[in-house]
């Protein structure tokens, strides 16, 4: 479809990486936008950002470190107005389920003039074996302050099918899809699959926002340990238990369930190490 090549912003990441492996498999041009990619993409220094947009006409779009940090409406602002300039016909813009600040940039995209499709993500399964999460699996316990609320936990897989989608085929342009799993599960729920598939004795232990963020400073330091903070204030207050058609409507069929992402993982060998 694509003569040049398809830009991939954030292509070592969750999602980008599984965008770059499915158009390289699919036989599309693909160029890397990361801090070590040539030329590189760095979201703290917008000098890289119109080397790497130029001669690209669709773009994919992963904010780092999440739209939900303050300055992410000026980045994406920002951008928007370099790819224009750049010739950059379509976006595809991977947002956050339930964040205020993530529809702001929605809507900077959507108004930009550009073709665009949005991809409003619920909170990945892949957080369990691939974020953040790994190390609490494997030391068994599981320490969020999610409460009892009900997550559609959605399969990184299943986000980027969605977003390759949308970078090959003009038919989804001007769509929002909000992606989510089959079902609503508690953090406790979930925790317990995970030990099922795994044989690990793994629990989960509803902590205090204080008490998670002191936590993950030591883990993470202050930056990362904030904006995790705050932005579990703002999803895991309920807004979220609701299951959306997003991957049927884009891929014309179901969501891969939360224990078939269990399984694979499992079978990885992930939750084996340290064991």
């Amino acid at each position: 479809m694509h003569n040049s090549p398809i830009l991939v912003i954030g292509s070592t990441g969750k999602i980008g990486g599984r965008i770059v492996r499915r158009l390289e498999e699919n036989g599309h041009a693909v160029r890397g936008g990361s801090r070590n990619s040539e030329p590189p993409f760095n979201w703290q220094n917008p000098a890289t950002w119109a080397a790497a947009l130029r001669g690209v006409e669709v773009a994919y779009v992963s904010f780092f470190p999440d739209l939900a940090v303050p300055g992410a409406p000026a980045a994406i602002g920002q951008l928007t107005a370099c790819a224009i300039k750049q010739g950059i016909r379509k976006l595809v813009l991977l947002s956050g389920r339930g964040e205020s600040n993530a529809k702001r940039c929605e809507d900077i995209v959507r108004r930009s003039g550009l073709d665009y499709t949005l991809v409003r993500a619920s909170w990945f399964a892949q957080n369990f074996d691939e974020g953040q999460l790994l190390e609490p699996v494997l030391s068994g316990v599981v320490a969020m302050p999610a409460g009892a609320v009900r997550e559609p936990f959605v399969d990184a897989d299943d986000v980027a099918d969605v977003a390759v989608a949308a970078l090959t085929d003009d038919r989804h342009n001007g769509e929002l899809y909000e992606v989510t799993g089959p079902r609503l599960l508690t953090f406790a729920e979930a925790v317990s699959e995970i030990a099922e598939a795994s044989g690990r004795a793994v629990e989960y232990a509803p902590i205090s926002s204080e008490a998670f963020r002191i936590g993950m400073t030591e883990a993470a330091g202050p930056e990362l340990a904030n904006l995790l903070t705050d932005l579990c204030k703002e999803v895991f207050d309920g807004r979220n238990e609701s299951l959306t058609d997003g991957v049927q409507r884009a891929l014309g069929r179901a969501p891969r369930d939360f224990t078939e992402f269990c399984r694979a993982a499992s079978a990885s060998g992930v939750w084996s190490l340290a064991a």
